[in-house]
């Protein structure tokens, strides 16, 4: 056996440069194993060891943390005390057994697969193209046609310790043979050295997909139906985003799901042909795809054009008929010892001449639920073009889904965070209060969504609370009725819809009355009052089409209660915002949609609006130097402490979890100002 630590080094590289393609496998599917000579830390004599990747790990972005580490020797002595197929889950748990020093992650459902297997590196993959033949009617014969005796098909089987011996077996009866294709599941690839290991999959992959453009025919999906055709991209982008919060709120019936939209011309085609609708209902089939977008998908049966209300109208009956139907295929296969249902509702929905929503538990749940649909239907695509797709049956899917093994990769998660699964809309996301609000929100779990009339600053701020899983930026005036629509519509083709906003943009022009001009005061009541009307009232019309409740927040300010010196137009921009509170708090709560409001005080550090001339006049009004305006607020408190931009994303973050049933309140933010207490 080879070295090691170069062994190691051979694995990841190839794993990472397998996984990086989704044509070779999906985002967490497939693994990939090298064997080679370790030490063992007692004796200090030489042993065989296998690394391979742990449960749940991703071969694109794979680490050594991420690989389980285990030895040759006992693995494969376990096949002297496997039970049998009807007892196979437990070879699972003997697997601790044979782990090598702390063992490193937990070991996959296929590490037997890799174990058994007589070569020192074996790769497990899900190719669309490869998955094609493995879903088709008759794809023994396709990958005999394909491949001759140089890949062997492997009938259906569960992965598990007997799909071990099963491919351990072809490899020791055809020593011809380069891999395997999985009825209904993926392929498997071998080799001496991890190159040629890695060129044998790469080959298997490539075969299978020159022979589906060669012998397949060119409209697997049959012809174009009318009407069902793509909308211009314009139209089907308004469109989703009007759909989207109503598709989440069906989505969210058992527990509340993030949302992904994807409009890409696969999706689109497919959507648009005669077989959509049917393929759609067999449902996917390789084990990683279902896992993520639940037996099948719910499907539209309108046509794009139809009326919005109509189509909303008719995503409910069918949402309605989809759970009765997924707790009816949960009732005829789940016995004794199944797990309860994880929920009825449909992990991917199907608009045709609009896109594909998809729902997880995060954005990147969302997402690659997305994208593993998106192999579903090449492999459907390759399966029809030479063949029919023939799924495995219903009976297995339910084995996998609801699958022990599976639940218990579930259990290992770790908690969701407080926000987890809730999208927020930050405006004056850009610096100051806005800022750290963003930030605090991503870091509670939330998806933000970041709004700014300085798109350069919103794009900053969500670059720097990760990638666009966690957040995206908005250039928006709030000042502009369409700008805002277009905000909230970003937000729910982002993430499905949103949860919370904060109206937080606003500015001030201070001075005394005799000075102030009529611009000055229409700009502040334009940004503050009326942008935060128009705000709230996008966000309304989506909250309430999601029905799933929602947070409002207004940032007003202690302005608002507290008459402070050449200070009108914004202490009455701000007043008029807090009474918004109260109004809107009294209209939304029907629809359980709660707003509040936070009164903060001489926040001056990180905030645009002191840095852009607010400070100098307050400095001057109260006549101390501007670099010492903020000891100045903390010193007229009763705590004498300076308040901060995070102290205010405190309270926002307060108020949208620990307090539920409170609304129409307003908190106060300013390290105590007796003059601002609420009476």
């Amino acid at each position: 056996m080879t070295d090691a630590s170069a062994a190691v080094t051979a694995l990841l590289q190839r794993s990472n440069r397998l996984g990086s393609d989704p044509r070779n496998t999906n985002y967490a599917g497939g693994n990939a194993s090298a064997k080679a000579t370790g030490t063992d830390p007692v004796t200090r004599e030489p042993v065989e060891l296998m690394w391979v990747k742990g449960s749940g790990g991703d071969l694109g972005t794979l680490t050594e943390a991420g690989l389980a580490v285990l030895r040759l020797d006992r693995l494969r002595a376990l096949t002297a005390v496997y039970p049998g197929v009807e007892r196979e889950d437990e070879m699972v748990a003997a697997f601790d057994y044979c782990l090598h020093g702390k063992g490193g992650a937990a070991p996959s459902i296929d590490t037997a697969m890799h174990g058994l297997v007589d070569a020192a590196h074996v790769d497990h993959l899900h190719p669309d193209s490869g998955i094609a033949l493995a879903t088709a009617a008759d794809g023994e014969a396709l990958a005999k046609a394909c491949f001759g005796e140089r890949v062997v098909w492997v009938p259906w089987r569960r992965p598990g310790f007997q799909l071990g011996l099963d491919i351990a077996q072809v490899k020791r009866e055809h020593p011809e043979a380069i891999g395997v294709i999985l009825g209904g599941h993926g392929i498997t690839a071998w080799g001496a050295t991890s190159d040629e290991c890695e060129a044998r999959s790469r080959q298997i992959i490539s075969a299978a997909r020159e022979f589906i453009e060669r012998e397949g025919r060119p409209e697997p999906f049959g012809p174009v139906i009318s009407g069902y055709e793509p909308l211009p991209e314009l139209e089907r982008r308004v469109r989703a985003a009007t759909l989207a919060p109503v598709i989440r709120g069906l989505a969210s019936a058992d527990r509340s799901q993030v949302g992904h939209f994807n409009d890409s011309d696969v999706v689109l085609d497919f959507l648009a042909r005669e077989k959509h609708s049917a393929l759609a209902a067999l449902g996917t089939s390789c084990p990683d795809h279902f896992l993520r977008t639940k037996v099948r998908p719910l499907v539209l049966d309108l046509p794009a054009s139809a009326p919005l209300s109509e189509m909303a109208a008719r995503l409910r009956e069918l949402h309605a008929a989809y759970r009765d139907e997924y707790q009816a295929y949960y009732r005829r296969y789940a016995d004794a010892a199944s797990p309860s249902m994880r929920g009825a509702d449909p992990a991917i929905v199907l608009v045709p001449g609009v896109g594909m929503f998809s729902f997880g538990a995060d954005a990147a749940t969302a997402r690659v639920a997305g994208e593993y649909y998106l192999n579903a239907i090449t492999a459907m695509a390759g399966a029809e073009a030479v063949s029919t797709y023939a799924p495995i049956p219903e009976s297995e899917k339910f084995r996998i889904e609801y699958w022990e093994l599976e639940e218990a990769k579930l259990r290992r998660r770790p908690a969701p965070k407080p926000l987890a699964t809730r999208v927020a809309l930050v405006t004056g996301g850009g610096s100051g209060i806005g800022r750290a609000t963003a930030a605090r929100l991503a870091a509670e779990g939330a998806c933000v969504v970041v709004a700014d009339r300085d798109g350069e600053s919103a794009s900053a701020v969500a670059a720097s609370l990760g990638s666009a899983d966690t957040a995206v930026a908005v250039t928006a005036d709030v000042t502009d009725e369409a700008a805002v629509a277009r905000a909230l519509q970003e937000a729910a083709l982002a993430f499905g819809g949103v949860d919370l906003v904060v109206n937080n943009a606003g500015l001030s022009i201070p001075g005394p009355l005799l000075e102030a001009t009529t611009g000055d005061w229409d700009r502040q009541h334009a940004v503050m009052p009326r942008g935060s009307f128009l705000v709230s009232r996008e966000a309304a019309r989506v909250m309430i089409d999601q029905q799933m409740g929602g947070d409002i927040i207004y940032i007003a300010s202690k302005n608002s209660v507290v008459a402070g010196p050449a200070n009108l137009a914004y202490g009455a921009a701000k007043a008029d915002q807090a009474h918004q509170v109260r109004l809107l708090a009294a209209e939304l709560g029907e629809y359980g949609i709660r707003v509040n409001g936070i009164n903060p005080d001489g926040v001056v550090r990180g905030s645009g609006i002191f840095a852009g001339g607010w400070g100098a006049q307050r400095a001057a009004a109260y006549g101390v130097p501007e670099d010492e305006l903020g000891a100045f607020y903390a010193q007229r408190t009763l705590l004498k402490r300076e308040v901060l931009p995070e102290h205010v994303a405190a309270a926002v973050f307060a108020i949208t979890t620990d307090l539920p049933l409170t609304t129409g309140l307003h908190i106060p933010v300013d390290a105590g100002v007796a003059a601002a207490f609420l009476r």
